[in-house]
């Protein structure tokens, strides 16, 4: 009788351990969060300033306890802005067992990699992929926190018109999944406007030499050019524009709001060009814009400089605030909170006041920008009308 008492008790002790330790197993677990951006190739200048706020946030994070008593583990990959190199780091992404990523930077790169992150349920918020139709493709756990090219265009055409007084136009591109569609969205916008497309073409982005199509631009008769290409051509734009001593208003998106341009072009040839951009972060005015000013600078010794930065911050934020208000960090449970119950979020970039079906940020924020003759970007002293 004793034997046969003892053998179950055993067991009994045995599982009443193993299921005490199940519990404090799964606390300890991480939650996997990936960011996919350029840190090497002509957009790592955007890519290592996305690294760095998210980063610290993270840290934040789990200083603070995590996310629903988990640690987040940050998960870094560079696609180098390159439409190939991004499916890869998106199977890499979901094969590490990620739940969600912020990126990528350009929507070159995102285009790609969103229809892998679609197809393993992973959750995804790019925080500067502006092209229009990157949301039509019916992802529910896409999302994103930048605003999209049918609303900087007709910013753009009225800047040109209501601001510059131009009615005469180029517009040029670099044939990039995002400079393409904001030239074809800012020739709708300027045209509903009445205002004569005179020049319309695109550059070869691994060119060097832009004097064929300068030479073609100058003759055209247009008053202002928009160039809504990225920032490398777009210094080297301005630059032999300068040599050709061309007299023509540049105008730039918000690929080109970039001090690194400046350094590219040199203050001669880059002072009075302008950018349609959102907001830079030492002009936004929320307490969590100044709180994570102060924050980057503490950190890195240097202020956060561009836009994208603050973006994809914003994208971290979402998440993390999504995972803690729903409880949990499933993608499928963490979209439907984002699609159903999100609203009103004080955001760095501004309230973020939730998102529309297709995943897009709702209402969006514009300012006009231009490079001053020592080589600074500032708010134009005129801007142009919101709608």
């Amino acid at each position: 009788m004793v034997k046969r008492v003892f053998a179950p008790l055993f067991l009994v002790i045995v599982l009443t351990v193993i299921a005490g330790c199940a519990p404090a197993a799964q606390q300890s677990s991480t939650i996997k969060i990936g960011l996919e951006a350029p840190l090497t190739g002509d957009y790592a200048y955007e890519g290592k300033g996305m690294q760095n706020s998210v980063q610290l946030l993270v840290d934040q994070t789990n200083a603070a306890g995590g996310i629903n008593g988990q640690q987040v583990q940050l998960l870094v990959e560079d696609d180098k802005g390159d439409p190939k190199e991004a499916s890869l780091v998106a199977d890499r992404m979901v094969s590490n067992g990620v739940k969600a990523v912020v990126g990528a930077y350009n929507s070159g790169a995102t285009a790609p990699a969103s229809a892998i992150y679609n197809k393993a349920g992973i959750l995804q918020i790019t925080p500067s992929s502006t092209r229009v139709d990157l949301s039509a493709q019916g992802y529910q756990r896409f999302f994103r926190v930048c605003y999209l090219d049918n609303m900087q265009a007709p910013f753009a055409a009225r800047l040109m018109k209501e601001v510059l007084g131009n009615t005469k136009i180029a517009i040029l591109h670099d044939n990039s999944t995002y400079a393409q569609g904001l030239a074809e969205e800012t020739k709708k916008s300027a045209e509903a406007l009445g205002m004569q497309i005179v020049f319309y073409d695109a550059i070869n982005p691994k060119d060097q030499d832009f004097t064929p199509v300068l030479t073609k631009l100058n003759g055209a008769g247009a008053q202002s050019v928009y160039f809504t290409g990225y920032h490398p051509q777009a210094g080297l734009l301005l630059k032999q524009a300068l040599d050709m001593n061309m007299k023509i208003q540049w105008v730039m998106g918000n690929a080109s709001n970039n001090p690194e341009l400046i350094k590219i072009a040199g203050v001669d040839a880059a002072k009075g060009a302008m950018f349609t951009t959102e907001p830079l972060p030492k002009d936004l005015e929320f307490p969590e814009a100044k709180k994570f000013v102060t924050d980057y600078t503490a950190k890195y010794n240097k202020p956060p400089e561009s836009v994208w930065w603050v973006m994809a911050a914003d994208a971290y934020r979402v998440i993390a605030e999504a995972m803690k208000q729903s409880k949990s960090s499933d993608p499928k449970v963490v979209a439907e909170y984002l699609h159903n119950s999100f609203k009103d979020f004080p955001g760095i970039t501004g309230p973020i006041k939730g998102f529309d079906a297709k995943g897009d940020r709702i209402g969006a924020v514009y300012k006009a920008y231009v490079i001053t003759d020592t080589g600074e970007i500032v708010p134009n002293a005129k801007q142009p009308s919101l709608q």
